[in-house]
């Protein structure tokens, strides 16, 4: 049986998640919690999320255990800033119009990490 990652497929992973950036760093209430340079924290995200949906360990590999939680705690990250994640991660991944209910199941991975994420 094929992961969501083989489902999805790098190219078009990679491009979920530059319109993701695309939408926190130009209109996200939450911008200023992603400090540094947008494409190295992109390509982070790539890495861990190619590893999330089951492809190769690239972010393991690269940085380590994910250790999500921790490393998200220097960051105030409530309900409201959750939500907006969120948002922006669903309109992302509806602007690449994925067939078959795909975008539905790569959105539906996100909602209870977004909520262990939560730290204030």
């Amino acid at each position: 049986m094929d992961t969501l990652y083989v489902k999805i497929g790098k190219q078009r992973l990679r491009q979920t998640i530059e319109n993701f950036y695309d939408i926190i760093f130009n209109e996200s209430s939450i911008r200023h919690l992603f400090k540094g340079d947008k494409n190295e924290i992109q390509e982070k995200q790539i890495l861990f999320l190619t590893q999330f949906l089951g492809g190769p360990q690239l972010y393991s590999e690269a940085h380590g255990h994910p250790k999500m939680r921790l490393r998200h705690m220097p960051h105030e990250i409530d309900e409201a800033a959750k939500d907006e994640w969120l948002r922006c991660m669903k309109k992302a991944i509806d602007s690449m119009n994925f067939e078959n209910n795909l975008g539905d199941a790569l959105y539906n991975c996100f909602p209870l990490v977004a909520q262990h994420m939560v730290n204030r």
